[in-house]
């Protein structure tokens, strides 16, 4: 991390979202010294990576929210940003708040559909039980339809068949290759031989019509489905694991110019926004051309801050570079499948190094509490 370096009167790094990145960011900044404030409009910080597993361990989800209070003290404040005025160098919180920055680091991330992401602005309890409550659904049901076959969708069925091996799940995939296409092909397939090992029945190339309108995450007994191909399904409960966007209010008025239409944000080498050298964009919300995981947000925030450090020492700034790609995947609490750099993983491997605690740890430790 660093040791502290001399700060200049008037240097005030603000960090907005306290993802993967944002903390990351936040730990970096207060180990050198540097006077900052992280802003999230939920109380305690989500390890979102063991969120799927909190909707079908009972009592998991405790684990999986942190407290930001207890690690940051008062460099904490709890609000939503509504809008960042770049010539006033300020963010504006709903209210009306204030804050005052010499440095901005963007960390928004992305948004999508509970289990897989948990933005709410509830307390930590209600958050926690919002996963019990999906628990308690998936319990009910017989039969339960988990839609994307992405990534988190795959993850999904795999939790849920590992934990309940006799209830019936069907994962449905608009696309016929699995997981992330950035993955090396021979992982996409372990994942696919992964899921039907384990009793996934696997529904591919179709979609399901009217997703929008149909009730999500409540055990209803034997609703219809139909798909873009002509047939329909019946099930007990079903589970989106589709449609990720960025999260990108806090800034879209201000810097549109600099935005993708996806609305993540145009960065050049050194993470620095379009447009502007003390602005940066860490994580999900920046436009760097890799799959966006909670690893590249840590190595994202490690290059934010030193070129932030660097700017004020006036030395040469770090460059960025995507490296090949690294993901894990977990598959149940006794599997896993991924790549690290490039290369493909040992299922055993994965299990051992995520799949088992999900890196909960890793969270905790940075965080520099103690796991409960």
């Amino acid at each position: 991390m660093g040791g502290q370096v001399s700060i200049p009167e008037g240097v005030h790094v603000v960090v907005v979202g306290g993802g993967f990145g944002g903390i990351a960011a936040a730990q970096q900044l207060k180990s050198h010294g540097v006077p900052f404030t992280l802003i999230d409009m939920r109380e305690a910080f989500h390890h979102n990576v063991a969120g799927l597993r909190a909707s079908v361990q009972p009592g998991f989800a405790q684990r999986t929210f942190i407290p930001f209070a207890k690690t940051f003290g008062s460099s904490f404040v709890q609000g939503r940003v509504e809008n960042v005025d770049p010539e006033r160098q300020v963010v504006i919180l709903q209210g009306g708040r204030e804050i005052k920055y010499s440095h901005l680091i963007l960390c928004t991330g992305t948004d999508g559909p509970f289990p897989g992401k948990c933005h709410s602005e509830s307390s930590l309890e209600a958050s926690v039980q919002k996963y019990e409550d999906l628990l308690g659904q998936i319990q009910e049901a017989d039969s339960i339809l988990v839609v994307g076959g992405g990534s988190t969708g795959v993850e999904m069925a795999a939790e849920i068949k590992t934990e309940y091996p006799d209830k019936k799940v069907v994962l449905i995939h608009s696309r016929i290759g699995l997981a992330d296409p950035e993955l090396l092909s021979s992982v996409r397939q372990q994942a696919k031989e992964v899921l039907l090992e384990k009793g996934v029945e696997l529904l591919l190339g179709q979609k399901v019509n009217e997703l929008s309108e149909l009730q999500l995450n409540k055990t209803q007994k034997n609703m219809q489905v139909s798909t873009d191909k002509g047939e329909t399904l019946t099930t007990d409960l079903i589970i989106s694991c589709t449609g990720l966007r960025i999260n990108s209010a806090a800034y879209s008025s201000a810097l549109m110019s600099s935005m993708t239409d996806s609305g993540a944000l145009k960065v050049n080498q050194h993470l620095q926004v379009h447009g502007f050298s003390n602005i940066f964009a860490v994580g999900d919300c920046s436009d760097t051309k890799e799959p966006q995981t909670a690893y590249a947000a840590g190595l994202h925030a490690a290059v934010a801050v030193t070129n932030i450090l660097n700017s004020l020492r006036g030395a040469e700034l770090t460059e960025y570079r995507p490296g090949n790609v690294s993901m894990l995947l977990a598959m149940g609490h006794n599997d896993g499948v991924g790549q690290f750099v490039g290369y493909r993983l040992p299922r055993f491997l994965v299990a051992l190094g995520k799949s088992r605690d999900l890196l909960l740890w890793k969270s905790w430790k940075e965080m520099q509490q103690t796991q409960p």
